[in-house]
């Protein structure tokens, strides 16, 4: 596919809509206290471990995000692209507007209106990535590592893919990143989810 097919309109405004779903996602599961994506963990657990408030972690996911496209230049350079730019811009404020929409929102600490927010949460979060996926314009910085590591290791995607979750997981922990049922529900069903989800929406799509 020629770069002028890849980065139509149409590709980038799904692409955005996609990302912005993502980040709206991870701020959901990240204030309902019921545990983090793996990736969302690895951003909890360094804003843990600095004592920056939990309305601050769109501000350090770009942190995080810029210094993993620098490092993803030098050791996959392949998997970095103008995708991947597009991915990391407005990540950090979609987060942070997340976690001020989830306030709004879900106001309190119920048990069940957290189960709510966690189960939008989680829903956002796989439309998110489907979307950003089927779109085809590149990868976000966390999903390029993993991929080199493949490439690296000459393992099956599957098995990277479980791998290279679990690492974050504990990494993430070891941080003090918030552990719980939606890192369980993430890690056993984003894979299937996603695949379901993006080939349905390449078919309404038609990309």
């Amino acid at each position: 596919m020629s770069m002028k097919e890849r980065f139509t309109i149409k590709r980038i405004s799904i692409a955005m809509i996609g990302i912005f779903l993502v980040c709206i996602g991870v701020a959901f599961n990240n204030n309902t206290n019921l545990g983090n994506d793996p990736v969302g963990i690895i951003y909890d657990g360094i804003r843990a471990s600095f004592g920056i408030p939990r309305i601050n972690l769109g501000m350090v996911s770009n942190y995080i995000n810029i210094g993993l496209l620098i490092l993803l230049f030098i050791v996959g350079r392949h998997y970095a692209s103008f995708g991947s730019f597009m991915y990391l811009i407005p990540y950090g404020f979609f987060v942070l507007l997340g976690s001020h929409l989830y306030l709004l929102l879900f106001p309190g600490e119920a048990l069940m209106i957290r189960i709510v927010g966690g189960i939008v949460g989680i829903s956002l979060y796989y439309i998110g990535i489907s979307l950003f996926i089927s779109a085809d314009i590149g990868v976000d910085p966390f999903s390029g590592f993993m991929l080199t590591l493949r490439d690296y290791t000459k393992w099956s995607l599957r098995r990277t893919k479980i791998t290279f979750d679990v690492v974050m997981i504990c990494i993430g922990m070891l941080l003090g990143g918030r552990f719980g049922v939606i890192t369980l529900i993430t890690v056993c069903t984003t894979g299937p989810v996603i695949q379901y989800l993006g080939e349905k929406f390449k078919k309404i799509f038609r990309i």
